[in-house]
């Protein structure tokens, strides 16, 4: 009877630990900050883009039309970009009592929000359009991942359900590529190189994913 209760106790114990960690990892790791980027623009494409990225280079991005279901999705940017995006925030006082819109009347831009969030505090800003240096540049940064992602999402699916619009697809990547919007674009070579070794795509797309993927490996 003894031993029996001692095991009881033990597994008792154990799934009290492991809900800890749970809630623990529910609510994130203690100490880390995340900083979000939210996009609102009706009547565009996309209507809705938010990216949530942590200091380590892990997060999410939602990127739909706003009639459309939330759909956050993982994924990783280098810790290199990573530290880029929050040493413009710290430059920005973490959007702490900050008012970035230009006050004069300009086009409809996009309602943006950037928001930073550490240790249960959190501050935000909101605006259409700035000339700040620093919210520009890390503006810059959040939205070159969102068409990094766009694109990225786009050529997974035209390699899956529509072989024959996949150098349609490249052939966008490469304008955003030649462009320079695309902060990471070497996230795109195992797509690439995928693409140019099968044979059951068009030869005409095989050789233009050959090609960008050199560009990207080797840029002038």
């Amino acid at each position: 009877m003894k031993l029996h209760r001692l095991v009881i106790s033990f597994a008792a114990l154990a799934i009290g630990v492991l809900l800890a960690l749970a809630c623990a990892f529910a609510e994130g790791v203690p100490g880390t900050a995340t900083i979000t980027f939210r996009k609102v623009f009706k009547s565009s494409y996309p209507e809705f883009v938010e990216i949530r990225i942590e200091e380590n280079g892990s997060g999410t991005f939602d990127i739909r039309q706003l009639d459309e279901e939330a759909s956050p999705q993982p994924f990783e940017v280098s810790r290199s970009l990573a530290g880029k995006i929050f040493q413009l925030s710290d430059q920005l006082h973490h959007f702490q009592n900050l008012n970035l819109d230009v006050h004069r009347r300009v086009a409809n831009l996009g309602q943006k929000t950037l928001r930073y969030e550490k240790d249960g505090e959190s501050y935000e800003v909101t605006f259409n359009y700035t000339i700040d240096a620093a919210a520009t540049q890390l503006l810059g940064l959040f939205e070159g991942i969102a068409r990094q992602q766009t694109d990225l999402s786009d050529l997974q699916r035209t390699m899956h359900y529509d072989r024959l619009g996949v150098n349609d697809t490249l052939v966008h990547i490469e304008a955003d590529f030649n462009s320079k919007l695309l902060p990471e674009p070497e996230r795109f070579l195992p797509l690439l190189d995928q693409l140019a070794a099968d044979s059951r795509f068009l030869d005409i797309a095989r050789q233009k994913a050959r090609t960008l993927a050199e560009q990207i490996r080797n840029p002038r």
